[in-house]
Order: structure tokens, then sequence, then C-alpha cells
């Protein structure tokens, strides 16, 4: 990885964009990490970070695993993200998303959005009126595109199943306990289709009263975000803000298998390493979550319809294995394994 600006996630990125707009308010950051395959596809994230340095550090990793997540998700696009830093009671405008809206159009195509983290597809929309280089709209029934959410869901449950099945020899996942951080569209929507295979949950998110009405309904367990991560179950699932798979969360562990959706879930490098060293199968996030962009970026390529989505959903749990394969017989942690591949399908490798 070559640094700069001070900035150790900067990985020479070919751009990094700085927006402001007095009259919306909007400050926004387009990082573009890499063209090679194709406009740098990645969504907006709207967060209200403690400062801009943060801001900036967040749309460097996000845009370096969209890279990584199109590539091995075999997508004709290069990876790139937007950040809108919202205030602390995160108040969104339509005129501030038409503002990001003309900001990405000055990119000229190089970076096409979608949504993220504090986004809706309704937001798409109003983004939409000031900029061509969008996608995840609202579609009919039947067609790709849409609120990603669902299908990055399924695409996480067919890697936590595949996990299951490679790290707890598990053929069914009947009985298999796991637990999910994070209950938002990505980790709610896992849930459901693991309660409908009769697996044993425990949930935990920051919106407590969402996470004991999911529980309510799905017959889960509840506890505290903070204590999600140190229960003993034979899955681990985080499925909200990345970073969270630290030397002292690894440490504290009690499961075999580490699969979920969120991005950037090891805080260093270093960290998957210490997953392999404790024993526990990592299924690299931006391998297992890449149902999403597989759905909005086929929407904005206008290749295929839901069928054709699902079907490279489904793909999912083959480019697991080849990872998990690939680090048994080289013995470098999952982690560095899908890095590797990705960073060969980019020419950087």
């Amino acid at each position: 990885m070559t640094t700069g600006w001070g900035f150790p996630d900067f990985d020479a990125h070919e751009a990094v964009h700085l927006f402001t707009d007095t009259t919306s308010g909007l400050q926004a950051v387009i990082a573009i990490h890499s063209t090679k395959l194709g406009p740098a596809g990645g969504g907006c994230r709207f967060w209200h970070y403690a400062d801009s340095n943060e801001a900036i550090t967040d749309a460097l990793r996000l845009s370096r695993g969209m890279s990584f997540k199109n590539a091995m998700a075999g997508l004709p696009m290069g990876g790139g993200k937007g950040v809108v830093l919202a205030d602390a009671d995160r108040t969104k405008t339509p005129e501030l998303l038409k503002a990001f809206g003309r900001a990405i159009e000055s990119l000229g195509g190089r970076y096409v959005t979608a949504e993220d983290v504090g986004m809706a597809d309704t937001d798409m929309v109003t983004i939409a009126t000031e900029t061509k280089f969008v996608t995840g709209l609202p579609v009919a029934s039947g067609r790709a595109g849409g609120n990603p959410g669902p299908s990055t869901a399924l695409g996480v449950y067919l890697g936590v199943k595949a996990a299951a099945k490679r790290g707890l020899g598990a053929d069914s996942m009947k009985g298999v306990h796991v637990a999910i951080q994070g209950v938002g569209s990505v980790g709610g929507g896992l849930a459901e289709l693991l309660a409908k295979d009769g697996a044993k949950l425990t949930i935990a998110d920051v919106d407590t009263e969402k996470a004991r009405a999911l529980a309510a309904a799905l017959g889960a367990d509840v506890v505290a975000s903070e204590e999600i991560l140190t229960i003993e179950a034979d899955i681990v699932s985080p499925n909200a803000l990345g970073a969270i798979l630290t030397e002292a969360s690894i440490a504290a562990l009690q499961t075999k298998v580490v699969a979920g959706g969120a991005n950037n879930q090891l805080a260093t490098r270093g960290d998957g390493a210490r997953l392999q060293a404790r024993g526990i199968l990592y299924a690299p996030d931006y391998v297992i979550n890449a149902g999403g962009i597989i759905n909005v970026c086929l929407e904005y390529l206008g290749q295929g319809d839901r069928a054709e989505v699902e079907a490279r959903i489904h793909k999912i749990p083959d480019r697991l294995i080849e990872v998990w394969d690939e680090s048994d017989r080289s013995g470098l942690p999952t982690s560095d394994v899908a890095d590797m591949i990705a960073q060969r399908l980019i020419g950087r490798g």
C-alpha cells in the first residue's frame, strides 16, 4: 500500500475530491481508487464524523474495498466511494442532495454513486435530478436495481451458509447459533432468512427498540451492542459499521466463524492474521457482501433482470470457497488471499 498526504489508507488512489457548497451546507468526499475495469462504482455514505479527517479515511478505505468487491464479483466497474458529512442532527435536505449530484456530475462519469449507510433510494432520485451517474433508483418489479439492501442480505446469507459448512461442517443452519451485530436492511434481512432455516439467533443494534421488535418477530435473543462480539456463538456476523475486528475484540471472540456484511471489518491488515491464529474462519467482507453492488451495477449497465442479479449473487459462495482453498494451500490469512486475487484483477498484483 502506498500511503500519501498523511493518510495511511491512501492506496495509490487515482483521485480524492473534496467538495463544499456553502448554500446547501454540503461537505463531501469522493474517493476514486481505480478505474482499471470501468467507472468507479460505489455508494454514498451520509454520516456524522468527529472531524473531516475521519470522513476522508472512511472514503479511502471504502473506495479501495469497492475496487476489490467489484473485481471479485466479476463486474466491469472500478472502485469509488462518496461520503457526505452530516451534521450532529443528520440534517438532509433536497438542496444538499442536489449539490452532491452536481459534484458527481463534475467528474464526468468517473464515479457512479448509489445508496449506502444513511441514504435511501428516494435520495438517489433527488441526486439523479443533477446527474445521470447514479444507480440504485426505484425500479419496476423484476428488474435489476433499486434498494441494494435485500440483495446484499441474500449474498451474506448464502455466504454464511457456506461458512457454516466450511467452518462447522454444518449442512443445515438449523440450530446453528448466529450472533448478528446490526439489524438494518442487511443484518435484518439476514436474520429473517436465517430464522426461516431454524437458526438460533442473538441480535444487537444501536437502535435497541428495533432490535427488540425484530427479536420478538423472529424468536431471537437480544443483547447490548457492546456485548454481541463477545458472546459464545457458532458464527459472529458483523453487519453494522467497520473496523470492529481489532486486536482486543478478536481476542474476546468466542466463535469459530466470522461472516457478515459490514464493510472494512478488519481494523488493520494484521487482524486477518489474528483471526487465523485463533483458528477462526473469516469470510472477507467485500466478497460476501457483493450482492448489493451486483444489483445496482447491473441496473446501471442495463445488463439483465432480477433473475440475472440473483444468479450472480448465488456465485458468492463459490468465490468464498476459492479464497478459503487458496488460504489452506498457501497458509496465508483469507483476507490477504482475497486482497491478492483482487489486486491481480485490477492490475496491481
